[in-house]
């Protein structure tokens, strides 16, 4: 599978830790580590044993003799498996997983200590030797003495409080991650990976978010992921290097008694695929954390369920089932902060107070499966919603609807001729748009008592567009971030561009730009592309085929 970014969102400034920490392989992990290894391998034995049930119960449902010998087959072939499954086991004693080896001397007797090593985090694996001092490990031949390096590292991973960071989430290659990138708005722009995660699954969707999971008094700098599976992983994006989320929200997490547990120290149970109350079932499509009550964050899943976590317990407060089809987008209301938003594949928009469950909701309908939406964060009225067939709705929630049949949108665009698969609202500019789609383009627009016009279009060579974000900040309220198919992330400026600066330099006071300056696009390099991009950039003019073109 080629790389693909599949969502992206934007951190404030100043959120992010100046000195972020490596994170630290020490005793308690590796303890950890065993014993979550050993879960999965019981695991791994009581699902084999399940499979070989199921296999003799099929085979014993046949009456006729040929299913009898058949049946008498595979019992002798699933003996043979055992005794090959034993002898595999017996090579590595697994059987004594948990018992802590003893070192012999040259007589063959147990020798409990070694001088200059320490055995007891390796308890379980005799054959590694753990130092306590690496100048004393002779198969370890970095220095461990460069202060200067430590220096350089440190001052690598440094964060300022004019960088923003992207999060985008990626697979490439079946390996899925979370990726954290660094924006410096400085001179020509600079956008290069900070550090990323691994991920279980293919991710859906990221969200930010400022709480520390289980301790919500306490402020961090925190993405929450959906994945395919239906659990939701929170990690600390200032620890570089971590191996595992700080919290999990959903069955995986959850003991008998409903009270939250370590993640990766607890048998898997079977997986439930009925709906319920206390996690999702199925695919995490959306996620949204509520800036004024921060310990709250929102989740809606294919299960057709929209929750409401709780981070101070990491557990679901409420569970919603507005929707009679997969829920796919969510968005709290600006100003009315118990106010959510969402969308589903049923074709109907939701807007509920997550207070009051019980109550009947206002409902409208749109003519295809929604894809995103979002409140209009200049007229708290108004929202908007963007659908498969690539149409842009603009809808007044003062105006319910009887049945969603019955909706009347303020205006509809079709903006697009294949899916509208994400949009976004600038936070300082009111009346601007950015709208993408899987055609491969973006299109901004300028919205007046009139209606929508573009302004421009674009290929910002990313592929199939999946997700388009303008920066949060003031500063940097122009910058607008894309990814999609070609698992590249993009940062536009189009405050460079002279048909925005036209368009909107009466609402809102645009930097001046020198002379014929191009516009400015900000992305990863790698090294053996430059050249090839610098080449292909000068072949198109400077301007990679691009079409503009004024309000009109």
């Amino acid at each position: 599978m080629s790389g693909m970014i599949t969502a992206t969102t934007w951190v404030p400034r100043g959120k992010a830790a100046a000195h972020p920490t490596k994170y630290e392989f020490n005793e308690d992990e590796y303890e950890r580590i065993v014993k979550a290894s050993k879960l999965e391998l019981d695991d791994a034995r009581e699902g084999l044993e399940d499979a070989k049930q199921s296999i003799a119960k099929a085979n014993g449902a046949a009456e006729s003799v040929a299913a009898r010998d058949t049946v008498n087959g595979t019992e002798e072939q699933d003996e043979v498996d055992e005794d090959e499954e034993d002898d595999d086991l017996k090579e590595y004693d697994l059987d004594n997983y948990d018992d802590e080896p003893q070192a012999m001397d040259e007589d063959g007797a147990e020798d409990d200590e070694e001088e200059g090593m320490d055995k007891s985090i390796f308890g379980t694996l005799g054959s590694l030797s753990y130092y306590k001092d690496n100048n004393d490990d002779p198969y370890l031949t970095l220095p461990t003495t460069g202060d200067a390096s430590d220096d350089d590292e440190r001052e690598e991973l440094e964060i300022t409080p004019s960088d923003n960071l992207v999060l985008a989430v990626k697979v490439e290659d079946e390996v899925a991650g979370l990726e954290v990138y660094v924006y410096e708005d400085t001179g020509s722009g600079n956008l290069y990976t900070h550090h990323d995660v691994m991920l279980p699954a293919i991710p859906l969707c990221v969200e930010w978010f400022d709480t520390r999971p289980n301790k919500a008094t306490e402020f961090g700098n925190f993405a929450a992921v959906g994945t395919m599976d239906p659990d939701i992983e929170l990690w600390d994006l200032d620890v570089v290097d971590n191996m595992y989320p700080t919290a999990i929200l959903g069955q995986s997490s959850q003991t008998t008694s409903g009270a939250p547990m370590e993640p990766a120290m607890k048998k898997k149970k079977k997986k439930s695929k009925k709906a319920n109350e206390h996690y999702h079932v199925d695919s995490v499509l959306s996620l949204a954390a509520n800036r004024s009550h921060r310990h709250l964050l929102a989740s809606a899943s294919a299960d057709k369920t929209t929750k409401l976590w709780d981070l101070n317990t990491c557990t679901a407060a409420h569970s919603y089932t507005h929707h009679t089809d997969k829920v796919c987008a969510l968005a709290w209301h600006p100003a009315q902060s118990a106010v959510l938003l969402s969308g589903s594949y049923d074709r109907t928009i939701v807007a509920a107070d997550m207070r009051a469950p019980n109550t009947t909701v206002p409902r409208w309908g749109v003519e295809s499966d929604v894809e995103q939406l979002r409140w209009d964060p200049h007229n708290d009225n108004n929202f908007y919603v963007s659908t498969e067939n690539g149409i842009l709705h603009c809808f007044d929630a003062r105006h319910m609807p009887t049945t969603p049949e019955q909706s009347k949108a303020t205006w509809t665009l079709q903006a697009h001729e294949k899916s509208l698969s994400s949009f976004s609202l600038n936070p300082t500019v009111p009346g601007f748009i950015a709208t993408a789609s899987t055609d491969r383009t973006v299109k901004l627009w300028n919205v007046t008592e009139a209606g929508p016009s573009m302004v421009v279009s674009r290929d910002l060579g990313v592929g199939k567009v999946f997700s388009a974000n303008f920066a949060p900040d003031d500063a940097v309220a122009f910058r607008l971030a894309v990814a999609g198919s070609k698992g590249a992330v993009q940062v536009w400026d189009t405050s460079t561009n002279r048909a925005v600066r036209e368009a909107f330099a009466t609402r809102v006071r645009i930097p001046e730009v020198d002379g014929e300056a191009k516009e400015r696009l900000v992305g990863v390099e790698l090294d053996d592309e430059i050249e090839e991009e610098e080449a292909e950039a000068e072949e198109n003019g400077g301007e990679g085929g691009w079409e503009s073109m004024d309000e009109d």
